[in-house]
């Protein structure tokens, strides 16, 4: 921490505290301790922010050392960091496996998806524990983001933070990036505050934040405004009740042959009694 260039900044500050990526939940593991900073009257635990800026740069020390950025296997099973798992893995060349994790991935070589990892980087230790005990089996080391109650079993190096955060997890994931690209010379220093350019594009951390596809549907529907003189002319116009026959060719015709008048005739004839003092009714009923 003596280096300037790698002193934690204000802007990094004030976006891990926009993010709370500081903040941990109610519970705490005997291994994280050595993490805690206090603990806040709601019962939730604060993380020691510069101990997780220093475990940031060890983790991306030591993931800028593998030579082969293929190497580097990123895996996360919770929804909210995929978003951000396969654009850290994008960005920085890492395979990353987001979603269910499959059994025997890395001890198993006669299934398809095989593969041989030099570095392991885990979301959550918890949910993703089969993946770091099978790396134990095959001394792959591990760097974990983990929680005020994450287990610390199996995982070398400890990202203290909030892993349970939509945005934070995001902001953490965009860090490691921004320090692993800093460190393979790929991005300055001098463009830390707000985004870093690569390949002649700005990221920004908000683009490895999880987004819910529905909202981004809501958002975008253009609704669709009919103007006042249209509007009048669809409801309250007289062309659209000119005639509720229209389709209706059959009874068109029967009711223009056969006027208001003539039916209300021939209405009158049938309930009028015949001559005979019988109605048609009745002689009908004696002919039956």
């Amino acid at each position: 921490m003596a280096d300037n260039a790698t002193k934690l900044d204000d802007d990094d500050v004030s976006k891990i505290l926009a993010t709370q990526a500081y903040l941990g939940s109610t519970k705490c593991n005997f291994q994280m301790k050595q993490y805690i900073y206090s603990r806040r009257p709601d019962g939730n635990y604060v993380l020691h922010i510069s101990k997780l800026w220093s475990k940031m740069l060890l983790a991306a020390r030591a993931i800028a050392a593998i030579e082969n950025p293929a190497d580097v296997c990123v895996i996360g099973g919770r929804p909210y960091a995929q978003r951000g798992l396969l654009k850290y893995a994008a960005h920085t060349g890492a395979t990353p496996i987001a979603g269910r994790f499959t059994p025997g991935t890395f001890t198993n070589q006669i299934q398809r998806a095989f593969k041989e990892p030099r570095l392991l980087v885990v979301v959550d230790p918890y949910q993703d524990h089969q993946a770091i005990t099978e790396a134990s089996y095959v001394n792959i080391p591990v760097i974990a983001f983990c929680n005020s109650d994450s287990p610390l079993k199996l995982v070398d190096i400890a990202i203290p933070c909030n892993n349970k955060g939509k945005q934070s997890i995001g902001l953490m994931l965009w860090m490691l990036a921004r320090e692993v690209l800093v460190l393979r010379g790929r991005v300055s220093r001098a463009e830390r505050a707000c985004g870093f350019t690569l390949d002649g594009k700005m990221i920004m951390p908000d683009l490895y934040f999880y987004r819910d596809q529905e909202d981004e549907e809501v958002k975008n529907e253009v609704p669709t405004v009919v103007p006042d003189d249209q509007a009048e002319e669809q409801w309250g116009g007289d062309a659209a009740h000119a005639d509720d026959n229209v389709g209706m060719p059959g009874v068109a015709n029967l009711m223009s042959a056969h006027p208001i008048d003539d039916w209300a005739a021939e209405a009158q004839q049938w309930t009028t009694p015949a001559a005979g003092g019988d109605s048609w009714g009745g002689q009908q009923a004696g002919n039956w």
